[in-house]
């Protein structure tokens, strides 16, 4: 991750909690004193969020000393712990929850991804996330998906270019949104990549003669048509299909040999898992 934009989540996701002060524990602890809290797991999983949560407690305390047990990627257990951090009392207690709810949304997606990606063993497919995430926490979500086993797709619309249908249709087809989009990235000195979607097998031979993209995406295609396009692009072109692929047909699709497979689902399908942080006292 971006330890800048990293840096900047964390204090206004701080600013968000804490607002004119942490009452709580300003009334009943005193400053400066020293404590040690421990990570619990209380759900199987994918352990995810490690080094968001110490970036958040070094950001309330820069003295604080954060041991881990395990590492992002990891299986947890429920029982095992994952962490220890010895701080003020007063960085524990204000950064407790942030680093919970980052974490818990993290592993809940993490383990989601590895639940896919296993299924994906053997093929040369790959699964990609999508935008279908929550406003401000991307980074993290998709920091989770790469630790779970998938692929990040584009961060957002400054970092490639998809043309979807929208983009295709406004722009009045295929060959004149690819054709502008070129004219577009040299004027501008961009070097982006080009993806664009397709609808039919028409589409995707319109793709194909007028070129100049990195990777074609194949929309709510069957297996059976995927084949098809397949057999057109020849390894031309990078391609990815999208749309209405479940765990329950994942392996259908993968077997046609298409590069990627898109799943939003990975992201918002994924449920938070149960984590608490505990002081240790004598």
């Amino acid at each position: 991750m971006n330890e800048q934009a990293l840096s900047a989540f964390i204090d206004a996701a701080l600013a968000e909690d804490i607002g004119s002060g942490d009452h709580s524990t300003l009334a009943c602890i005193p400053a400066g004193e020293q404590g040690k809290a421990v990570l619990k797991i209380k759900e199987d999983g994918v352990l995810a969020g490690m080094e968001v949560a110490a970036a958040i407690f070094s950001r309330l305390d820069p003295q604080s000393v954060f041991t881990p047990f395990k590492q992002d990627g990891d299986d947890m257990k429920a029982g095992d712990n994952a962490f220890e951090v010895s701080a003020t009392v007063h960085a524990l207690l204000s950064g407790e929850r942030l680093a919970l709810n980052c974490m818990q949304r993290m592993s809940g997606i993490a383990t989601l991804t590895r639940t896919y990606t296993n299924k994906l063993k053997g093929y040369h497919t790959r699964i990609l996330d999508t935008r279908k995430t929550t406003p401000n926490f991307r980074m993290l979500e998709k920091e989770a998906v790469r630790i779970g086993g998938g692929v990040n797709h584009r961060m957002g619309l400054y970092d490639m270019v998809m043309l979807k249908d929208n983009h295709i249709d406004f722009a009045g087809g295929i060959t004149a949104a690819v054709n502008r989009t070129i004219a577009y990235l040299s004027k501008n000195s961009l070097p982006l990549q080009i993806e664009v979607e397709t609808r039919t097998l028409a589409d995707v031979e319109e793709v194909l003669k007028v070129g100049n993209v990195h990777r074609i995406m194949l929309d709510n295609y069957p297996p059976s048509l995927i084949t098809e396009a397949l057999a057109l692009i020849k390894g031309r072109f990078e391609t990815e299909a999208s749309g209405g692929i479940t765990l329950t047909n994942l392996e259908e699709y993968a077997k046609t040999g298409v590069d990627f497979i898109s799943v939003g689902a990975i992201i918002h399908h994924a449920v938070s898992l149960d984590l608490s942080l505990k002081a240790v006292t004598p």
